[in-house]
């Protein structure tokens, strides 16, 4: 077979044996090429993997751990939903000022340190806003915001390692495995704080449990992670990609149809997740309360057992979103090179349905009300692995720490860093009176947003799926020339079809 021959996806599942044969010195050529280029051995990069996992699900557990005490806490300090909103907010806006700062950094220099500060710091900060006394709500706002660097060190870089020591299938695969522990992660949780807080009949140590988790992530960091080498295994090393300034940068991945529409997909993403996480346990007990199912909480630890059902909800969904979007896309794409963008676009269009008829089953009926949340989340969480795999093969390595953090500050700053306070503010204004009825029916009012904001997310993944190929082919074949934007190789065939580039 020529080196300009197409390659169809296909032909492993159709090939004979001298194929088989074929394709196994390939694999092996594959594996050495990997190990010798990025400067990391194939079980040292998969134990990296597993350790970039777990300091990622130690991060969303974090972030939702205040979710699944949301009720204490309100009763804790006598706050409205507005105000309750904000604990989010804060931290949202935190990591995503910072994602840029981190991203510039990360591309430039070693990023494992500049994870294990970041990591270190936000342990400690943590610790402290478990001790806020009752009288200083701003201190808990104030130490949630400072969590935001440490979840910003980590974010934008730990994606770009793994684009470093793993490509094509393989990149997807390690990809789908770090991804898992954003809704396992976040379930954790809800289940960890909701079931501390009750065990300690104090809402405090559930935010004390993480720290500790954290340290051991940085030790772990600098004694087993090793530095690999930007985009070596992509037989494009470091010296034939040059740094080009920051600006430049910028203007290149404004450049980016693929990038763009598909940040603004998944700002959509971070919107819905972002107003569900916060506000789900809260209107789901309020629903409960309303209908006379649970007593409210007037004194001492209001009922947990709704945090802990969406907590494993939210676990098992997460792992069957990102598996099934995982393995549907890689079906797919044996039929067309626009797969991801169309399967990012099916997920948030058909979560839209299901998310409504969650929210408006809530007082008719629990039970429904639970299954249509784990239909909605289950195609919610489709996306996760696969916006991130279609950043990383439309960046060229030199430029994917910025990208993320780019990605991150769309994201968060349309999405999730405002939805939970915009979501808690139209509550409060739509209750009429302070009665167990208006506050669930103003809260479940103000959530039927998300279901119209997933289908405005569906839409911008398929306008992606219109530049895919293309930008696809253009990070494959970029060069740089000094610091000039995007400019494509004249002399490299471009035979190969885009579905067998980089993934």
């Amino acid at each position: 077979m020529s080196r300009d021959e197409p390659v169809s996806d296909s032909a492993p599942f159709f090939s004979d044996n001298s194929d088989g044969e074929e394709q196994g010195e390939q694999a092996v050529s594959q594996r050495t090429q990997e190990e010798s280029g990025s400067g990391v051995s194939s079980a040292r990069a998969l134990v990296t993997v597993l350790i970039l996992c777990y300091i990622n699900l130690l991060n969303y557990m974090d972030r939702f751990t205040v979710a699944g005490v949301l009720t204490d806490i309100e009763h804790y300090f006598g706050i409205d939903d507005g105000k309750s909103g904000l604990l989010q907010t804060v931290f949202i806006c935190s990591y995503m000022f910072l994602a840029p700062f981190f991203g510039y950094l990360g591309d430039r220099y070693n990023r494992k340190f500049i994870m294990s500060f970041g990591i270190t710091f936000w342990s400690i900060v943590t610790l402290v806003s478990s001790f806020t006394p009752k009288q200083h709500f701003w201190v808990l706002l104030l130490t949630r915001g400072l969590v935001g660097v440490g979840e910003a060190s980590y974010s934008t870089i730990a994606p770009t390692i793994i684009a470093d020591l793993y490509v094509k299938e393989k990149r997807t695969n390690m990809l789908s495995i770090f991804y898992f522990a954003i809704p396992v992660g976040s379930g954790l949780g809800y289940i960890v704080g909701s079931q501390v807080s009750a065990a300690a009949n104090d809402w405090h140590w559930a935010l004390r449990v993480t720290p500790a988790l954290g340290l051991i992530a940085v030790l772990l960091l600098l004694v087993v992670v090793k530095e690999p080498k930007r985009g070596a295994i992509e037989a494009r090393p470091e010296q034939h990609l040059h740094q080009t300034s920051w600006l430049t940068d910028l203007l290149a991945l404004s450049k980016n149809c693929s990038f763009v529409l598909s940040t603004l997909g998944f700002t959509a993403v971070a919107f819905v997740t972002g107003s569900l996480a916060l506000w789900a346990p809260t209107f789901l007990f309020r629903a409960a309360v309303f209908t006379g199912e649970k007593a409210p909480c007037r004194e001492g630890q209001c009922s947990s057992l709704d945090s802990l059902i969406f907590g494993v909800i939210t676990c098992i969904t997460g792992v069957l979103g990102v598996t099934s979007g995982v393995q549907i896309s890689r079906w797919l794409r044996t039929r067309t090179p626009r797969a991801d963008p169309l399967v990012c676009a099916a997920g948030l269009l058909l979560s839209a349905p299901f998310l409504y008829l969650a929210i408006t089953f809530a007082q008719a009926s629990t039970i429904a009300t639970y299954v249509f949340i784990f239909l909605g989340e289950t195609f919610l969480s489709m996306n996760w692995a696969i916006v991130a795999d279609i950043l990383l093969y439309v960046v060229i390595p030199t430029r994917r720490s910025t990208a993320e953090a780019l990605q991150i500050v769309i994201s968060h700053l349309l999405g999730d860093a405002g939805s939970p306070y915009l979501i808690g503010v139209i509550s409060d204004s739509l209750r009429k009176t302070d009665s167990f009825l208006w506050q669930f029916r103003s809260l479940q009012l103000s959530l039927l947003l998300c279901s119209f904001v997933s289908v405005v997310g569906g839409a911008f993944f398929l306008a992606t799926a219109l530049f895919i190929e293309r930008d696809r082919e253009l990070a494959e074949n970029f060069v740089a020339i000094d610091d000039e934007p995007t400019a494509p190789k004249s002399d490299r065939s471009t035979g190969v079809p885009v579905s067998n580039v980089l993934i």
